[in-house]
């Protein structure tokens, strides 16, 4: 029982880090170009977190038995997957880098899983679950932000260069309204999730392996012989990634809206609207996505259309190893923890 709230703990933790680590995915365009004030731009994002958290459950199922093998899997391994996402979380946030939560979760899945099967690969559904629904998405999707935003922009660009520079800034002042809210809608379907299922996980493992049979009657609620998303799990998670949201990003807000491209609000409506589209067809599907990489390329691609020049390519330079460290490192975390935690007990 100790070792389930330690996990509901771990979870509430990192999905509150979460939330105030990606709050700049929805929210820095919006800042960035005035269109809202940060108190404001943090509470409608907060808003939107909360009903997107609260729909669907594909993203879960995939994070929750979709990745590893759940029979190796104890609650143990679960906590030592959520404190390594974690600790790359902060890391990241730390230096301002927007890394992706998402890969950090699962990174730290999978080594955790590789640990408590002494190193056995197999146990890391690689061709059914990591290698379609995460490593290819890794790639793909970035390289569809960064497309998809600049094509987005330039057809801007081509529809509204009769219109005068005042018009459209106050056209798209109100319209970026509405994109940065589908983005923040968009990224609660998607992130929330991700806890939502390893916290399921941990209750489908503690049931199979009878850590609740002797409970009182009235904590039946944590027992799940099937793989289904409770609804107090769903409450949960929804409602601490809206707090976590509310906290705000202010380092990767300032990383994002400011440092790799000046914006103005029909880029801001541009990256948003592109970002909102493929984050919501991946949650539709299952898929996993960072929508840290998806917000962050389509932000380049639309400062691309509008002055090449004007990208700040070596913070994107930083951004990208960040993205290619994740997933080793925070796997390699998640082995650590899992070894020396079966090491000491």
């Amino acid at each position: 029982m100790f070792t389930l709230i330690s996990v509901v703990l771990a979870a509430v933790i990192f999905e509150y880090s979460n939330g105030f680590h990606d709050a700049a995915n929805a929210i820095a365009t919006v800042v960035s170009t005035r269109v809202l004030t940060p108190r404001q731009a943090i509470a409608m994002a907060a808003f939107f977190n909360l009903t997107g958290a609260l729909f669907g459950g594909a993203v879960a199922s995939t994070i929750g038995k979709g990745l590893v093998d759940t029979d190796i899997v104890t609650m143990t391994t679960v906590l030592c997957a959520v404190i390594a996402a974690f600790a790359w979380n902060m890391a990241t946030w730390w230096f301002g880098l927007p890394s992706s939560s998402s890969h950090a979760l699962i990174g730290g899945l999978c080594g955790a899983a590789l640990a408590a099967a002494r190193g056995d690969w197999s146990v890391i559904k690689w061709n059914a679950g990591v290698w379609p629904k995460v490593v290819v998405p890794m790639i793909t999707s970035p390289l569809a932000g960064f497309i998809f935003g600049a094509l987005l922009m330039f057809l801007l660009l081509v529809a509204l260069h009769r219109f005068t520079p005042h018009f459209v800034h106050s056209l798209f002042g109100k319209l970026q309204i509405f994109s940065a809210a589908w983005m923040a809608h968009s990224h609660g379907t998607n992130d929330a999730q991700k806890t939502m299922g390893i916290i399921t996980l941990a209750l489908f493992t503690g049931t199979k392996a009878g850590s609740f049979d002797h409970l009182p009657a009235w904590l039946d609620f944590l027992k799940t012989p099937v793989f289904v998303l409770p609804k107090w799990v769903i409450g949960l998670c929804a409602l601490t990634m809206a707090v976590g949201t509310a906290a705000g990003g202010w380092r990767i807000i300032r990383t994002l809206g400011h440092r790799m491209v000046k914006l103005q609000p029909v880029h801001g409506f541009a990256a948003e609207t592109t970002a909102a589209v493929i984050i919501q067809a991946a949650s539709y599907y299952g898929i996993p996505l960072s929508t840290t990489h998806v917000i962050s390329t389509s932000i380049m691609g639309v400062g691309a259309v509008k002055r090449f020049s004007g990208m700040k390519w070596t913070v994107v330079e930083r951004i990208i190893w960040a993205w290619v460290f994740t997933l080793p490192a925070s796997a390699l975390v998640g082995y650590a923890l899992a070894r020396a935690t079966a090491a000491a007990f």
